[in-house]
């Protein structure tokens, strides 16, 4: 097996520097599994869904070690378990070593596919995990690709559904697809039993996208909700929270921050949270923020917590918020071109991003501070990404 920990060259038998990516595409070509350390940089959820959504893609073998080592748990979960095996189907893959608690898996992909794909996850665990492992799959299928998935709707350390409808979904786009999602039932924990389904038709490629100016913030939005045998006041207080921290901040700018029940008949059990989004004047960026309620916790606080990572996102400057940063990086390393989007400070789950997407593609990234001469605002703290794309191409979808 190949194996390297480090996004840097790594030196071959003759002494020659081979970037990161030519040993994985020897793997490729050879078929020995190309080593990834599970406890690498964010060291959990986020190494799967880099490895094997970029294995699938590439036809790399992989194997995956010390998974989420450094959890309280370590081990493949329910959640991580059900993402690997839809996408082992989706690639049409073989999987060992794939079980609850599991510290080490092979992945041996095959031809991505078309058709329908389920997935349940058994528990509240979230499925929005499950759309950003599986979507960049879909996308280079040889036809269109259907999934079912269930579980968690709006869980902790996950972003909502309704980021991902209202933020996710439309930046994404920009790189050349479409994404069809409906909600069938929301879920929460501890009983989950939500369902989502999308629709993804296959794309001949991804374009470049560039996001360098947001302008100023011309309106916020929100959605507080309850859902089951909560009471509609919480989500008001969660709004009111919301409001008073939003307005000291941006006197002056609109906000709208919609009270929902949820209807029985959609949302599985008790569950509540809210969402904010800032909407701005410029290139249509969006920053979100988000926060889920929990027993004992005060509905004004819960909005006031949603409000303040809401305010940071927007006083870093960035025209996307910490949440999305890591999720564009797989579409910015396969795209055709170059693409640069401003960031606030790298999380460690967009820098884990980075680092598989040299691994496991040909993509060249780079991060810089944005000059002091092309900030937006003097006091913002932004970096660039900048990246030149893999080109990938999906090879089974003819004209």
């Amino acid at each position: 097996m190949a194996s390297t920990s480090s996004s840097s060259p790594s030196s071959s038998s003759s002494g020659e520097q081979v970037p990161t990516f030519a040993l994985a595409s020897q793997c490729r070509d050879n078929g020995t599994p190309f080593v990834i350390d599970g406890s690498t940089m964010e060291g959990g959820g986020q190494v799967l869904r880099n490895g094997m959504g970029f294995a699938a893609l590439q036809g790399i073998p992989i194997h995956i070690n010390h998974i989420r080592a450094g959890r309280s748990k370590p081990g493949l979960r329910a959640q991580h378990l059900c993402g690997i095996e839809l996408v082992s189907n989706m690639a049409r893959g073989h999987l060992t070593n794939a079980s609850i608690n599991s510290t080490s898996i092979t992945f041996v992909p095959g031809a991505i596919a078309a058709g329908r794909f389920d997935a349940d996850i058994g528990t509240a665990g979230a499925t929005m995990l499950l759309v950003q492992i599986a979507l960049p799959c879909a996308l280079f299928a040889p036809g269109q690709v259907a999934l079912k998935l269930t579980g968690g709707t709006n869980a902790e350390m996950a972003p909502q559904v309704d980021y991902t409808v209202q933020i996710f979904r439309p930046i994404a786009q920009r790189f050349g697809f479409a994404l069809d999602l409906e909600i069938r039932r929301r879920g929460y924990f501890p009983r989950g039993g939500g369902e989502i389904a999308l629709t993804v038709k296959p794309i001949k490629q991804l374009n470049a996208v560039t996001l360098t100016q947001r302008g100023t913030v011309t309106r916020i939005t929100g959605r507080a909700f309850v859902a089951g045998t909560l009471q509609r006041r919480l989500a008001e207080d969660m709004a009111a929270g919301a409001n008073e921290l939003i307005r000291k901040h941006f006197p002056g700018i609109p906000v709208d921050i919609a009270i929902v029940q949820e209807p029985r008949d959609i949302a599985a059990g008790n569950g509540s949270g809210i969402l904010l989004v800032a909407h701005t004047s410029l290139n249509g960026c969006l920053i979100g923020a988000s926060a889920l309620g929990a027993a004992g916790q005060q509905p004004k606080a819960l909005g006031k917590e949603a409000a303040t990572s809401l305010i940071a996102n927007l006083q870093h400057g960035g025209c996307v918020d910490e949440h999305l940063q890591d999720q564009l990086i797989i579409f910015m390393a396969l795209a055709h071109g170059v693409s640069k989007i401003k960031t606030g400070p790298l999380t460690m789950h967009t820098e884990t991003a980075i680092h598989f997407a040299r691994q496991l593609t040909s993509a060249l990234f780079t991060v810089t501070p944005v000059p002091a001469a092309e900030k937006e605002f003097p006091e913002e703290t932004t970096f660039y990404i900048e990246c030149v794309g893999s080109r990938h191409v999906n090879a089974g979808l003819f004209d």
